[in-house]
């Protein structure tokens, strides 16, 4: 399939099968988050696999919107490592992590559907206590929840996935 198609038919998965996800595959996943481009290429994305019973036990203190998903990858990203920049008069103290981070999460999501693994970006949760409850240190910033896993029997896309506006909608020239 190529990757437009790819990207047509990837939809938020909600409905999982509690079956694990082979090594190699996730292997796969996680090399694509982090082979992906960065604001000088200063590669602050982090990744952190949930998927112990312990870890699944803590993540459903953080997010009700976990899906059972059978494992997590919490995708942060290190603010010692970002690239910063003062002279932007919209954006003051911008720096680049929610984005280098948000590339890395789209990345990795693309690859789990090459898988044939489904997955659903979350970001209900709140980022302190997700740092808390996780040990995680004070300088990494939660960005994103990416669930993983394959489709059970009720895995189907809502409707609202194939409502998409047309492209003259989206693009304007200059």
């Amino acid at each position: 399939m190529d990757f437009l198609e790819l990207a047509k038919n990837r939809y938020s998965e909600r409905f999982f099968d509690p079956r694990p996800i082979e090594q190699e595959k996730l292997d796969k996943i996680l090399e694509a988050g982090r082979v992906v481009p960065t604001a000088c290429n200063y590669q602050p994305q982090r990744f952190y696999v949930i998927r112990s019973k312990e870890a699944l036990t803590a993540l459903k203190q953080v997010t009700y919107f976990h899906y059972n998903a059978p494992m997590m990858i919490l995708v942060c990203y290190d603010a010692r490592k970002v690239w910063k920049t003062d002279n932007d008069r919209y954006y003051r103290n911008y720096n680049s992590g929610e984005q280098d981070a948000s590339i890395a999460a789209t990345t990795m999501m693309y690859e789990a559907e090459e898988q044939g693994i489904h997955t659903i970006w979350i970001r209900g949760f709140d980022s302190k206590t997700v740092v808390d409850t996780f040990g995680l240190p004070e300088y990494m910033i939660p960005v994103m929840m990416l669930g993983l896993g394959y489709p059970n029997a009720r895995a189907k896309a809502h409707q609202a996935h194939f409502d998409r506006e047309p492209v003259e909608s989206f693009v304007t020239e200059l």
